[in-house]
């Protein structure tokens, strides 16, 4: 295993900048998720660190080694794609063992590390089978058992389940987090879902143009978003943002707008310019309540019902629409124009110029 760190790291192609000056460190054994838009820069820099593209300028680590000039095959990485990349003309076996093979590994270690990770991976009965013959759940753990049986100092996944569907994604994910608890090998996860960065990260860089905007913990990048836009892309549904303007009041801030006005305990010392953005997470948000205070004015437009709770969409003026997540057994219709409650302790306020996080 191995540290891989990233300094002022860029790359351009022509005049277009796909990553630009990122500096990170992966820490030793940890699992990091960059996450993003498609075009944001994830995979070319994932692509960067396997050394299948060249950094224009800055520096890449393995470990202590600077591996900007090491071809892919000697940076000691594995690396499993987003479609499989199997030999259609080999079994399981083959696949699994073809690294190994040119390496030219013994026949006894070659054997014993694919049964070992077939055993790992559930597909010892499928070792003998071709890929056509399985599932797009077993052809991924094949891939990812080709990259385990190299037992190399860093894995790289590029949108390793997106070919899934739904439950078989749940699944996938599930077991990807129960294998990097038993192998603990440092983990560099490409993916564009925010709930597998939330659920498999030990840490997640959120990315937007190139750019990482903020690099953190899951539940504090959640909690805690740098600006407007990791506050959007983080959580499901979105965070709602309605247009604001703030005016100072005894120990706090009055944040009104179309349809409501909210008192936010600030300290004096949050100096708030007058025209800001407010963000709500839908999970913030409870209703119907009969009052108007703290509360936002929203008519009914659309609810979905999930079981595990009631989606309910509202116009809350000026263009502004806003999802809250409510206990399944509220009774709201259509057209209906009721209050929706704000969680005071959840709230955020970015700046609505810089979309920076000012509260």
């Amino acid at each position: 295993m191995a540290e891989v760190t990233l300094t002022h790291v860029t790359k351009t192609f022509g005049e277009f900048v796909a990553v630009n000056d990122v500096s990170m460190v992966i820490e030793d054994g940890k699992f990091t998720v960059l996450v993003g838009p498609s075009g944001c820069g994830k995979t070319t820099t994932l692509r960067m660190v396997a050394g299948l593209e060249e950094a224009t300028s800055g520096e890449i680590r393995i470990g202590e080694r600077v591996v900007n000039d090491v071809p892919p095959k000697d940076r000691d990485i594995a690396m499993v794609f987003q479609n499989y990349a199997l030999y259609p003309h080999m079994d399981v076996f083959n696949n699994m063992a073809f690294g190994l093979k040119l390496r030219k590994y013994p026949k006894e270690e070659i054997k014993r590390r694919v049964d070992e990770a077939a055993a790992m991976l559930g597909i010892e009965a499928k070792l003998k089978s071709k890929p056509r013959e399985l599932s797009g759940g077993q052809r991924q753990r094949v891939a990812v058992g080709r990259a385990i049986v190299r037992n190399p100092k860093v894995f790289l996944f590029d949108e390793p389940l997106s070919n899934l569907d739904a439950k078989l994604r749940v699944q996938m994910r599930t077991e990807l987090e129960q294998l990097h608890h038993k192998l603990k090998t440092t983990t560099i996860y490409v993916t564009h879902d925010q709930v597998e960065a939330m659920t498999l990260g030990d840490r997640i860089a959120v990315m937007k143009d190139g750019v990482i905007h903020q690099y953190a913990p899951p539940q504090e990048t959640y909690d805690h978003p740098a600006n407007q836009f990791v506050a959007g892309f983080i959580g499901s549904p979105a965070m709602n943002f309605l247009t604001a303007t703030a005016t100072r009041q005894n120990d706090g801030v009055i944040l009104s707008g179309r349809g409501f006005s909210i008192g936010l305990p600030v300290s004096p010392a949050v100096d708030l310019p007058e025209h800001v953005v407010v963000g709500i997470r839908p999970e913030d948000l409870d209703g119907p309540v009969p009052s108007g205070d703290n509360a936002i004015a929203v008519r009914v437009t659309v609810k979905e019902q999930l079981g595990h709770s009631l989606l309910v969409y509202g116009d809350a003026g000026e263009a502004q629409q806003v999802v809250a997540s409510l206990d399944p057994h509220r009774h709201v219709e259509i057209d209906q124009d009721i209050f929706l409650q704000v969680n005071l302790k959840t709230i955020h306020v970015f700046h609505s110029e810089t979309q920076a996080t000012l509260v």
